[in-house]
């Protein structure tokens, strides 16, 4: 039963806080305390899990599990569901409190599911909150941003049930319990079609070239509290599933269709990058800058190796940290500035009356995303390509193509926002308060503490990324074997018991 918090006390005090009983204050102690429940947990040998039978008649049990992958995404997103109610909102923000917390609650849930049913219970759940979140509190056409990513995450969660359904009814445990679930047995067609429609289900929530253009309209029109839950802790959900249920639940059809995958990551990448930087408008250089990041994931998944895995999982927790970092200093230069265009912003890092500290925090940050050596960023896309090489090196290539763009689109952010001279009739900008700016040190502080000590990470998915390494297509499994016998990069940043 220790799990059940995870999911009851964010759900608990956002009804409270709806009620009147609480504001600010009680959702910072609760993320405090949940993220300190989550760290108690981790530390315990096995990690909890609990099976509690809610609907047997219609399949639906209460299983939660807590693994070296999960465990790190929970931990994000509790993080930066605090970081969100840190930052707040001025206008209802009881109602924007409660609605981060039922957000928190329902995304704790899907990373713990390991019935399909609750996964799907939980993935719709998320759904409300963010929905509200983006027209309540958005800007320019955000009603408009809102209903199209409702549409589309709708689409993607009505593929995946009928994903589920099938799955159920096609394999022969007749269950919707992950780990009883053989699609070994199945016809490969069958097998391809059914990966096939997992792909667009996560594909969506990620989100991955072409299914990706909802997200610069939502990103862009979203405050910067809300921007930040959906770069960092949304577009998890969408790697998380595509692990849980497309590589680990259809190794055979993945091996198949890896090739494929990995010039698709390619492509995205590039494509991300190359539209980066033809944006004039700093959130959506963030966002399209998001997309191209999702491409080392896949490419990572494509490899299937456990450095490559490894480096997917850090790729998760890195993209979530960097990118909540970016749109919160976007979300103060708009506050203080008035304008995200990089025609109007220049001269912010101006010492006497600019924005210093924001300035030279998102020059940081804009290092971190272009994978600088010292700062988590790094870590992971090294691991990736360290692991993706070996067996794509072409797609490899072009990925690492993208983190040079990614270096071009923020040294163009970055000469035109930060530096140059200030315009002496406009530029009396209100100061950042020291409230404003902790947000960004908690985030500069994490990005650059698991960029010099990575191991407190890696530790964690390492001996999950080796068993998923070994379940892929059997063609492949003696040279995985032999990889695991090799000296791997990981054993630079994590203790040798682990290995074993």
């Amino acid at each position: 039963m220790e799990l059940i918090p995870l999911l009851a006390v964010p759900t608990a005090v956002a009804i409270a806080i709806s009620l009147g009983l609480g504001g600010k204050r009680l959702a910072l102690v609760t993320t405090t305390g949940l993220l300190s429940w989550l760290i108690y947990l981790g530390s315990q040998m096995p990690l909890a899990s609990i099976s509690w039978p809610w609907l047997p008649q219609i399949g639906l049990t209460l299983s939660l599990r807590l693994d070296g992958l999960s465990v790190l995404l929970i931990g994000l997103n509790i993080l930066l569901c605090g970081i969100a109610a840190l930052m707040g909102e001025s206008e209802r923000s009881k109602l924007f409190y409660s609605l981060t917390l039922l957000l928190c609650g329902a995304v704790n849930g899907a990373f713990l599911a390991e019935n399909l049913l609750l996964f799907f219970i939980c993935y719709e759940l998320v759904l409300v909150p963010i929905y509200l979140m983006i027209a309540i509190w958005g800007q320019g056409r955000s009603n408009q941003a809102a209903l199209k990513f409702l549409i589309y995450t709708a689409v993607s969660g009505i593929i995946l049930l009928v994903t589920f359904l099938a799955l159920y009814g096609l394999s022969e445990a007749h269950s919707f319990e992950r780990l009883a679930i053989n699609t070994s047995q199945l016809p490969p067609r069958t097998q391809q079609i059914l990966l096939i429609m997992i792909l667009i289900a996560f594909g969506i929530k990620m989100p991955l070239l072409p299914l990706h253009t909802w997200l610069p309209d939502a990103y862009s029109s979203a405050s910067a509290p809300v921007a930040v839950l959906l770069g960092g802790v949304l577009s998890k959900l969408g790697t998380y599933g595509l692990v849980r249920f497309g590589l680990e639940l259809f190794p055979d059809a993945w091996a198949a269709s890896a090739d494929k995958l990995a010039w698709w990551a390619g492509i995205t990448v590039i494509y991300g990058a190359l539209n980066a930087i033809a944006q004039k408008d700093l959130k959506r250089m963030v966002a399209y800058s998001s997309i191209g990041h999702m491409g080392y994931i896949i490419l990572g998944m494509a490899a299937a190796t456990t450095i490559s895995l490894t480096g997917v999982a850090l790729q998760m927790v890195a993209h979530g940290l960097i990118l909540a970092f970016l749109f919160h200093l976007v979300g103060i230069i708009e506050a203080k500035v008035g304008s995200r265009d990089l025609d109007v912003l220049n001269g912010l890092l101006n010492p006497v009356r600019g924005l210093p500290t924001t300035s030279a925090l998102l020059i940081m940050g804009g290092m971190a995303s272009a994978g600088m050596p010292g700062l988590i960023g790094f870590v992971a896309e090294f691991l990736i390509f360290q692991g993706s090489y070996s067996r794509y090196p072409l797609p490899t290539l072009v990925a690492i193509l993208g983190t040079g763009l990614t270096a071009v689109y923020f040294v163009i952010l970055l000469n035109r926002t930060c530096f140059g001279k200030l315009n002496n009739a406009t530029a009396y900008y209100p100061r950042v308060t020291a409230s404003e700016r902790l947000p960004g040190l908690i985030l500069a502080s994490l990005i650059v503490w698991f960029g010099l000590q990575p191991m407190g990470l890696v530790r964690w998915p390492e001996p999950y990324a080796q068993q998923l390494a070994l379940s892929i297509h059997p063609a492949r499994a003696q040279a995985i074997i032999v990889e695991q016998n090799a000296p791997a990069i990981t054993e630079t940043l994590i203790t040798p018991p682990i290995l074993e």
